[in-house]
């Protein structure tokens, strides 16, 4: 019999728990990252013929593509528990030493955010992952005696939106490492029609697509549109997502047809009007704008230089001669080359 593969209650069968059930519940239901899902199925396959845990697994890529669902829809192939925890949550030592001592045979450890880990935090994990043992410091000073806890074999999955900021050391510790792409059009309609199918909304196809090709290439985006299309629907419309009520619906949520947000158009036309089109620093520019660093790196760029807008070059972030185009604005020579 298949364990729990997840740590918290079941959820009430309320909206918020329908919702919930908007993540595919097997492998196969997971639509998108093709080549992906075939080698996560040959991994899976081979540790469950050797009866052992599958190896270390690392997921990155941008937010909102599956690295979280991708980590419980491994411990349900597994038929393992999952715990599931991020970074910045795990502040000390002993945190980890708890999680870790409790978990069994083949369960899955998945850390979300990894590159965010306590640095004390990651030098501790590295024997866990390695030996299957854990090293705790009894006392201080003088008196002070290392006692090594032998563990259960289990398996990290992680994920991080920034690689590049995970430690070598971490990095070479995980056994496969894989990056997520953005999905096309295709497979958000997909997911778009799924869920609509399990929020036991009527759309059609045309409609689907409509909001598929405004989610930025992100299932995360995707779902939300289609809950705040469906809230449009049930009080501007008969309830049923047409490609009418789909428009009109994403148009008030001042999404444009390419997924570009009030938010983008803001950077975009900062960049233009105020620094010619850049190049500029990153902190220049989020001070034109009044946001986060973090967030024009993390949330509008990757998504921004994937439609071909914005570029970043050694000299700082420039807009390119198509968001010159798409801005409605000559573009200046300096851009076109």
């Amino acid at each position: 019999m298949a364990k729990n593969t997840a740590i918290d209650p079941e959820p009430q069968k309320s909206e918020v728990g329908v919702e919930q059930t908007l993540r595919p519940q097997k492998l196969t239901d997971f639509v998108g990252q093709d080549d992906l899902k075939r080698q996560l199925r040959i991994i899976i396959a081979a540790a469950k013929k050797r009866r052992e845990p599958v190896d270390h697994l690392l997921f990155y890529g941008p937010p909102g593509l599956g690295k979280t669902t991708l980590a419980s829809l491994i411990a349900k192939e597994m038929e393992v528990n999952i715990r599931i925890t991020s970074g910045p949550a795990i502040e000390r030592a002993g945190d980890l030493a708890s999680i870790l001592t409790a978990l069994e045979k083949g369960d899955i450890f998945f850390i979300d955010e990894v590159h965010r880990l306590n640095k004390v935090v990651e030098e501790t994990l590295y024997p866990a992952m390695e030996d299957f043992c854990l090293d705790v410091v009894l006392g201080k000073g003088p008196a002070a005696r290392t006692l090594r806890l032998e563990l259960n074999r289990f398996t990290v999955v992680a994920a991080t939106t920034r690689i590049g900021l995970l430690s070598s050391p971490m990095r070479d510790r995980f056994g496969f490492v894989h990056r997520l792409d953005f999905y096309n059009e295709a497979e958000l309609q997909q997911i778009v029609c799924r869920s609509a199918e399990v929020l036991r909304v009527k759309i059609d196809h045309q409609a689907a697509l409509e909001i598929a090709r405004r989610s930025r290439g992100t299932p995360r985006i995707a779902n939300r549109f289609l809950r705040r299309v469906r809230d449009y629907a049930e009080v501007e419309a008969d309830g049923q997502i047409s490609l009418a009520v789909a428009r009109a619906a994403l148009d008030m949520l001042a999404v444009d047809k390419q997924g570009l947000t009030q938010a983008d158009r803001q950077l975009l036309f900062a960049l233009a009007q105020k620094h010619q089109g850049g190049p500029v620093g990153i902190e220049t520019l989020a001070a034109s704008i009044n946001e986060d660093i973090g967030t024009i790196q993390e949330v509008y760029e990757p998504f921004l230089m994937q439609v071909g807008l914005l570029k970043r070059t050694p000299r700082g972030r420039m807009l390119t001669a198509q968001a010159f185009k798409f801005l409605g604005l000559p573009a200046l020579d300096k851009q076109l080359f």
